[in-house]
């Protein structure tokens, strides 16, 4: 069984922020792959379903980011999960629109729900790492992750959240480097990457 966190933060407010593309990209597997209705419970909000026979948890923390790992530990312990059992999927600053990374441990960057995450449960948690890009300097950084995305950015949020659950069984499978592989390919296929990669990388 696996755990799928979405961080975000709840409410009308929030819903289109850069900070909640790991909510959207939850919603987005819940979606296609006929998940049960969301419900609420562990201080969040849950999705249960099935992605290549194996069983898999999606939840959304509404406790707001910074005590996102309340929600995390609760579920984890009622659900008797292990560390490596638990994925997050989370924004990050340091890659650039539309890029993913998927890493085990390291930093937290200064992300509050990371933070939180790993004062609760550790930090040898799966992070896929979901690209927003940086405002330039850090001064604007706060502005930049609670503000929402542009008009402009949505093709690229939708193409990567559609390539995220299409590929999401083999996350819950275990082959981390297969499926960022096929969800690069895809965006790759779909033009999204074709403005950065005249520049840098």
């Amino acid at each position: 069984m696996r755990l799928f966190v979405g961080l975000g933060n709840p409410g009308a407010k929030y819903a289109a922020n850069r900070h909640n593309i790991g909510f959207l990209a939850v919603d987005e597997i819940a979606r296609r792959h006929g998940f049960a209705p969301w419900r609420r419970r562990f201080q969040g909000e849950t999705s249960e379903g099935t992605l290549d026979r194996e069983r898999v948890v999606l939840l959304k923390p509404t406790t707001y980011m910074n005590d996102s790992g309340r929600a995390v530990q609760e579920a984890a312990n009622f659900f008797k999960l292990g560390i490596d059992d638990i994925t997050v999927f989370q924004d990050e600053l340091e890659l650039p629109p539309a890029k993913l990374r998927v890493k085990i441990g390291g930093g937290i960057a200064g992300h509050n729900g990371l933070r939180s995450i790993s004062s609760h449960i550790g930090n040898e948690y799966r992070r896929v790492r979901l690209g927003i890009g940086h405002p330039g300097v850090k001064e604007l950084v706060h502005s930049h992750v609670l503000s929402d995305f542009a008009k402009s950015d949505r093709p690229w949020v939708e193409a990567l959240c559609a390539a995220i659950a299409d590929n999401a069984g083999l996350l819950a499978t275990g082959k981390d480097s297969t499926f960022a592989n096929k969800v690069h390919l895809t965006l790759q296929a779909k033009g999204i990457f074709e403005k950065e990669d005249g520049g840098e990388k």
